[in-house]
């Protein structure tokens, strides 16, 4: 057995265990349960950077007046406005890709759900978590899976109803929240940034609209990762709102 597979073997027999573990309060969804704290649990060690983030961004904001000035200073000159910025983001010790770091570090997270539940066996062995559900859905289904099964009303459908609706009310709290935000910042500096880091601009316009890309995940991946992805993604959008007031 190599490396990985003993590895995904361990977490595997750890998922089953915490299911185990909380099977008398949560019952045959004791699984999907386990999936959800250990989301928690990631979002927990990652929490430290989102503070750091939040703080970056509070830095980043009381740049702006100044890279205003650059802007004004280097209209003709864009290749030295850049160099200018980022002179200024290395001296103030503000990094403008601070805030990406804790969605990247949950990636790994992500990727080993998917795998576990992506696959029919782990370690050479049958995948018993496949045998888990989520009420009446399979943890290794996808929406697909759901529709011709029963169609999206049968009872793994409304499952996938249910997470919907919840990742629908996320992403609309967190398009407001974002074009608030966005409202209210300095355009001028905004621009500033754009230009520091190419794209970025074009990134910006369609930020307020990428928490609802996150419906397009929940629908093609195994419903394991899915809860997942709406598990953490309305951790983020609770501590966004208490880290960024």
């Amino acid at each position: 057995m190599s490396v990985f597979a003993a590895f995904f073997a361990a977490f595997a027999h750890l998922v089953e265990h915490l299911a185990d573990l909380i099977q008398p309060l949560f019952g045959a969804t004791a699984a999907a349960a386990a999936i959800v704290l250990f989301t928690a649990l990631v979002r927990l060690l990652v929490h430290p950077l989102s503070r750091a983030a939040a703080r970056g961004q509070q830095a980043r904001t009381a740049l702006q007046p100044k890279i205003a000035a650059l802007r004004a200073k280097h209209a003709g000159n864009p290749e030295r406005l850049r160099k200018a910025v980022l002179e200024l983001h290395t001296e103030e010790r503000v990094s403008p890709l601070s805030g990406l770091l804790p969605g990247l570090c949950q990636l790994p997270a992500f990727f080993l759900l998917y795998h576990l539940f992506s696959n029919t066996t782990i370690g050479g062995e049958t995948n018993g978590l496949l045998s888990h559900r989520l009420f009446a859905a399979p943890l290794g289904d996808r929406w697909a899976d759901a529709l011709g099964g029963g169609g999206a009303f049968g009872p793994a459908g409304l499952v996938y109803g249910g997470l919907f609706v919840l990742v629908a009310g996320v992403a609309f709290f967190n398009y407001r929240r974002t074009k608030r935000l966005m409202a209210t910042s300095d355009p001028v500096a905004a621009a500033s940034n754009g230009e520091q880091v190419p794209g970025l601009g074009a990134l910006t316009k369609v930020m307020p609209f990428m928490s609802f890309f996150t419906l397009v995940t929940v629908a093609v991946v195994p419903l394991a990762a899915a809860l997942y992805v709406v598990t953490s993604t309305t951790w983020s959008a609770v501590e966004r709102a208490a880290l960024y007031r």
